[in-house]
């Protein structure tokens, strides 16, 4: 698996995209859905990366920066073909990685709750990121979550 930096050019990256903010939608009440779309994860403080197996597209994961000390995850989606197979967890592994290489001091997420968020949420707390409060302009409410990791 190679894992590298994304122009957002492709159309395998944009399909998958386009399939995790549709999954979001259909999975969260109305007005409940924080995934970027593809003019957000454009913007200059996101950096995305996708996961490959030749020219088999495997997954995406983006960090946007939210100040010189922290970062949140963003749009992680593992293609439905290769669930499984470590693929978030490389992804996530990567973007751990380059936010200590940053300097970043904490890494946030926000996500939904309920069946379809679980297997995300078991990979996020394995690798130690902890429920807590809402961050970054969020409004909590009974059905998102915000999880956080100290680096």
């Amino acid at each position: 698996m190679e894992i590298k930096l994304d122009d957002l050019t492709g159309q395998a990256v944009r399909s998958l995209l386009a399939a995790h903010l549709s999954g979001m939608q259909s999975n969260s009440p109305p007005g409940s859905v924080h995934a970027l779309d593809l003019s957000g994860l454009k913007e200059s403080n996101v950096s995305v990366w996708s996961a490959w197996n030749d020219d088999m597209l495997l997954g995406v994961g983006a960090l946007k920066e939210l100040s010189s000390t922290a970062g949140e995850i963003k749009s992680m989606r593992t293609d439905s073909k290769h669930l499984q197979k470590g693929v978030g967890l490389s992804i996530l592994n990567h973007i751990i990685a380059e936010a200590k290489r940053r300097g970043y001091k904490r890494l946030s997420l926000e996500t939904g709750s309920g069946d379809e968020f679980e297997p995300a949420l078991r990979l996020y707390r394995k690798r130690g990121f902890e429920n807590g409060a809402a961050f970054g302009g969020y409004v909590a409410s009974e059905f998102n979550q915000f999880l956080h990791k100290t680096l």
